[in-house]
């Protein structure tokens, strides 16, 4: 789909020939009166009582001296997690209102929704690090995902709030996304250059941004100028895709670049009378099904870049794609409906799981064996589809400068048992360092947090012309390969000539196995290399094995002890983003004889 084709005066005349814009029921409708009995007493009565809490409860404080603290101090979770609180309080008052309608909330949600108008920036800290001036708002994922809260609230609530409270949200709405988006070119997200990819950014601020205006806009032709201004900004988003629709941000931000580019998918599909489908075409439908590609084991997802292995997926997300692009296989993705409204950043996805919530039995998934993605370098290979305990094994090229990027060329996740036993870390905790100069310093994005070689005792390098070549890709009955060569992933300090990493799933042998082989040449002499695992479970090492983990849920690694030493790097409570700490174990296999030319092979199997 190419979105680019769309101008200013083709969007113009779809939006004056569409019908009324109602993308929800209205309170007291017949519509609204089903979406009631589909939910059921239990899920209303739980929502009611929540929201009545949140009636007496003190709004949270946003103060200055809380901002700042992320620039003091390089934490953000202070500010943060004071806002979402807020901002659920006004989720649940919102939904409440909307699904009861007898105004009981009212007084409540009105004190809330002018808090968040009067907050002094909408922009998380992170990303502002200074207070705004009032002239020149920062047009962040927190301010565009606020303009389409305000947007949405005002629409389910309608006449019912009070007139200078809606007049206030559209006059903030404008000056801090809308007229911000649309008049300043200076928004890095707004498309991609040779300085800089955009990625999830530009879906979640295009998608709040037109989003709002979508709902608040009557200017047709100012509409149609932002739509376009939008659309030609996702055609950069989508370009972030590989061929095959993958993403090397991994999982978790699918569901919210992704998953906010559905929500403006839905909104503009509404709005547009369906003139404008931002989700039709092959393309998109490869998109969608990146979660269903990417799934190890139930419950277990490839964790490459910023991603865990364990991300949730919106269910108002998944039953809309699943509905509107015929992809059933979305809703057995292991979600279950989540009406607490506890811990959203946005209220896209609460309103989206009482509007449409996941079905009480979905189809089961019906992954394949094999699942490659050519232009990232992905392979995930899967043991027996059929037996989710049987052993899967996920493995990366690339280059060392994509989105989120972590240098983890050759990086690989083995899962057995259903649990991550060799694992690629994924997110450390978001701080000012681990987004600034010192991001390769911090475990999980540098190579030391993955189960990748250290050469004379440099780790890999940042930078695209840090990657590596596809020399070798089979899928077959018996097995499945991926050799890379990965020299070029290290700086030339490392002295590496020639670095050949094989990965294979080995389907001939009884419960399988991974074989893993390293074949190295120095430029000048004999050099130190060294090959690593890294895993979350303990570790023994034993006469030419490595048992990691425990029966069931574990793997033995066998190695030649004739010619190599085996030592144990722990670093426990290691910090994650919204996940506890982790403590992994980096088992180290050292040549016992330096050599300019050498191999290292490692046979991975269950431990049964």
């Amino acid at each position: 789909m190419d979105l680019r084709r769309w101008n200013v005066r083709h969007v113009g005349m779809v939006l004056a020939a569409a019908p009324e814009f109602a993308p929800f029921p209205k309170t007291g409708t017949a519509e609204w009166a089903a979406l009631r009995r589909g939910l059921g007493e239990a899920v209303l009565r739980q929502l009611v009582d929540a929201a009545l809490r949140d009636v007496d409860a003190p709004i949270p404080q946003l103060p200055a001296s809380l901002y700042h603290e992320f620039r003091e101090t390089g934490r953000r979770e202070g500010y943060e997690d004071a806002q979402r609180a807020r901002r659920n309080m006004l989720y649940r008052l919102t939904l409440a209102e909307w699904l009861e309608g007898e105004g009981r909330f009212l007084s409540a949600l009105e004190d809330v929704a002018w808090a968040r108008l009067e907050e002094i920036n909408w922009a998380w800290p992170a990303h502002a690090r200074n207070l705004d001036r009032p002239d020149h708002p920062t047009l962040d994922l927190a301010a565009a995902m606020t303009a389409l809260d305000l947007a949405e609230m005002d629409y389910l609530i309608g006449d019912r709030l009070s007139p200078n409270l809606r007049l206030r949200i559209r006059a903030e709405v404008e000056r801090r996304a809308i007229g911000a988006f649309l008049n300043r070119d200076d928004h890095w997200w707004l498309h991609t250059t040779p300085q800089k990819q955009v990625n999830n950014w530009t879906a979640v601020c295009v998608a709040g941004v037109v989003g709002a205006a979508l709902y608040l806009e009557t200017d047709l032709a100012r509409l149609a100028r932002i739509v376009t201004r939008g659309l030609h900004s996702l055609a950069d988003y989508l370009e972030t895709f590989d061929g095959q629709g993958g993403s090397s941000e991994g999982p978790d931000y699918w569901t919210y670049g992704f998953g906010n580019y559905v929500a403006l998918a839905h909104l503009l599909h509404q709005r547009s009378g369906g003139a404008i489908d931002l989700l039709d075409g092959p393309f998109l439908r490869d998109i969608a099904q990146f979660p269903l590609r990417t799934q190890m084991a139930p419950g277990v997802w490839v964790s490459f870049s910023d991603s865990d292995a364990n991300p949730v997926f919106h269910p108002g997300l998944l039953t809309h794609l699943a509905s509107h692009m015929n992809l059933p296989g979305l809703l057995g993705l292991g979600m279950a409906n989540d009406f607490a409204v506890e811990s959203f950043n946005q209220f896209c996805w609460p309103l989206r799981q009482y509007a449409w919530p996941l079905p009480e039995t979905a189809p089961a998934i019906q992954s394949g064996p094999h699942d490659w993605y050519e232009e990232m370098a992905w392979m995930i290979s899967r043991l027996d589809p059929q037996d989710p305990q049987s052993l899967r094994l996920a493995a990366k090229g690339g280059h060392n400068d994509e989105m989120h990027n972590q240098n983890d060329i050759g990086s690989f996740m083995v899962v057995a048992g259903g649990k991550v036993v060799l694992t690629d870390p994924g997110r450390g905790r978001y701080s000012k360092s681990y987004f600034g100069p010192e991001r390769y310093q911090n475990l999980f994005a540098s190579s030391r947090g993955h189960s990748v070689p250290l050469i004379n005792g440099f780790e890999q390098a940042e930078g695209r012309e840090h990657g590596a070549q596809v020399l070798t890709h089979d899928h077959g009955e018996d097995a499945d390969r991926l050799e890379l060569e990965m020299a070029a992933a290290y700086p030339a300090a490392a002295g590496i000539a020639s670095l050949t990493r094989s990965l294979t799933l080995d389907r001939t042998m009884p419960g399988g196995r991974v074989l893993l082989e390293d074949s190295y040449a120095f430029a000048n002499g004999e050099g130190l290399f060294q090959s690593v695992l890294v895993t979350p479970m303990a570790a023994e090492a034993g006469n030419g094995t490595v048992r990691i983990g425990e029966d069931g849920a574990g793997l033995m690694v066998r190695y030649d002890a004739a010619s190599l030493d085996v030592a144990f790097d722990h670093h426990p409570g290691v910090e994650k983003q919204y996940q506890p700490p982790v403590d992994l174990i980096r088992v180290v296999f050292t040549p016992r004889q330096r050599r300019r030319e050498g191999r290292i092979a490692l046979e991975i199997s269950p431990l049964n």
